[in-house]
C-alpha cells in the first residue's frame, strides 16, 4: 500500500473485509495501459518514498485498485486481496495459532497504515491491512470496481475452520453447490448472501492438480463479454468464456503480463 491522502477514499471496514487490491506486475506502465482501457481507470503515483513506483487506480476519482511493480523477478505475477484489521499485529499471531504462515510480517508503511502478508494452511496468500490514512476503497461494489473474493481450496476441513477463526467468520454452504462453495460473513453479522463479502470454493477436480490454492478477484462489470473480448484484443487470454451463473454473467480473464482475475456483470432485473 502507498502513503496517500484520504481524498478519494472510503470510511474503514470491518475485520475480515475485503479493503483493498493490487496487481504485482513486472511492467507497471504496461498494466496502467491495460487496465486503463479495460476499466477505464486513471492512476495517480501517489506520495511519499513509492512514488513512481506503485501506481493507484482510480474511477470516478474513487480509489479501487493499485499496480505495483515486482522487487524480484521470480515473485508471481498476481492480484492481492487485503483484509482489513484493527490490530495486524494481534491478526498475525491468530493466524501463525491455528496453522497459517506470514509471508511478510506487519511492517509500517509510512502513514498510511501496515502492511502483512500471510499464507493459509494449504498455501493461499492474502494481506492484511491496518489503516492509516489509507482506509482502502473509495469505490466497490459497482462497475469497473472490486465485488468479491473467494479462496479456492481443495481441503475444506482444513481451511475453513481456519477463516473461521481467524477472522471470526460465519460460514454457510450454498444449498445448489452443497459443499463445493461456502460464503462468509463478518463477525457480528447474521451469515447469508445479503451479508456475505467472500467465500471458499473447492477445486478437487476442476483445475490441474499442479494449481496452488489461491485467492480469485472479481470486479464487477456492466457488460462481461464486452471485456472479455477487450481484454483479448489487449492482449489478455480467457481463461475462462462468458457464462451465466446464479449471481450474473462471470469471466475469468488473465492479463497481457500473467495475472488472473474475474468480472462479473449483474444478473439482469
Amino acid at each position: 500500500m502507498a502513503d496517500t491522502a484520504v481524498s478519494g477514499f472510503a470510511e474503514g471496514f470491518a475485520e475480515g473485509v475485503p479493503c483493498w487490491v493490487d496487481a504485482q506486475l513486472s511492467d507497471v506502465e504496461a498494466g496502467k495501459r491495460f487496465y486503463g482501457e479495460l476499466f477505464g481507470w486513471t492512476f495517480d503515483e501517489g506520495e511519499g518514498p513509492q512514488a513512481g513506483r506503485y501506481a493507484q487506480a482510480y474511477s470516478e476519482g474513487r480509489a479501487v485498485a493499485a499496480l505495483a511493480p515486482k522487487r524480484d523477478g521470480r515473485m508471481p505475477t498476481v492480484w492481492n486481496v487485503y483484509f482489513a484489521t484493527p490490530d495486524a499485529y494481534a491478526l498475525a499471531r491468530r493466524i501463525k495459532h491455528e496453522g497459517g504462515q506470514l509471508v511478510r510480517e506487519p511492517m509500517p508503511v509510512g502513514t498510511a497504515g501496515t502492511l502483512a502478508l500471510a499464507a493459509d494452511p494449504e498455501g493461499a496468500v492474502f494481506g492484511l491491512w491496518q489503516a492509516g490514512t489509507h482506509p482502502g476503497f473509495g469505490k466497490r461494489g459497482e462497475p469497473d470496481s472490486f465485488c468479491w473474493t473467494e479462496v479456492y481450496s481443495r481441503d475444506k476441513d482444513l481451511v475453513d475452520p481456519f477463516y473461521e477463526s481467524v477472522f471470526g467468520y460465519g460460514g454457510t454452504d450454498l444449498a445448489d453447490a452443497g459443499d463445493d462453495f461456502r460464503t462468509w460473513s463478518p463477525a457480528g453479522t447474521a451469515p447469508g448472501p445479503d451479508t456475505a463479502i467472500g467465500g471458499r470454493s473447492l477445486v478437487a477436480g476442476k483445475f490441474p492438480a499442479e494449481m496452488p490454492a489461491h485467492f480469485l478477484i472479481y470486479f464487477n462489470v456492466t457488460d462481461c463479454d464486452a471485456v472479455a473480448a477487450t481484454a483479448r484484443r489487449l492482449g489478455g487470454r480467457l481463461r475462462a468464456e462468458p457464462f451465466d451463473i446464479p449471481y450474473g454473467r462471470m469471466a475469468v480473464i488473465t492479463d497481457d503480463q500473467g495475472a488472473v482475475f474475474a468480472v462479473l456483470q449483474d444478473p439482469e432485473p
